[in-house]
């Protein structure tokens, strides 16, 4: 098993930024590739960023490219995604997904994933 433990969600201005936060426990975090996704009110869930598990392959979303960042800490056993420029398109309940991988290989969809944090709420005010 590994539990995820989302942080760093909150309110912010449209332009702000915010860094969430991810700290993975229970396995070798090294052994998985970590995405953030996420769900605004009335839709489903959409991806938002993967990274492999060396943290050498990223994969974003077209909406969020150059706004938003994700970085990985294996020492920490934690994935970061830094949110600059923030809209309020991008309310919505952030997750973070671990996916036991044999490569390094980013993964791109919610199935591909083996374990989900809570979420944290995002709400960007215009």
């Amino acid at each position: 098993q590994v539990q995820l433990v989302e942080s760093g969600g909150g309110l912010v201005q449209a332009g702000g930024s915010l860094r969430l936060s991810c700290a993975a426990s229970g396995r070798t975090f090294s052994n998985y590739a970590m995405g953030w996704f996420r769900q605004a009110p009335g839709k489903e869930r959409e991806f938002v960023v993967a990274i492999s598990r060396s943290g050498s392959r990223t994969n974003y979303a077209d909406s969020v490219k150059g706004r938003f960042t994700i970085s990985r800490d294996s020492a920490k056993n934690t994935v970061y995604l830094q949110m600059n420029s923030l809209k309020p398109e991008d309310t919505a309940v952030y997750y973070c997904a671990a996916a036991r991988q044999y490569s390094d290989y980013v993964v791109l969809v919610s199935q591909g994933y083996d374990y989900w944090g809570q979420g944290t709420q995002v709400t960007v005010s215009s």
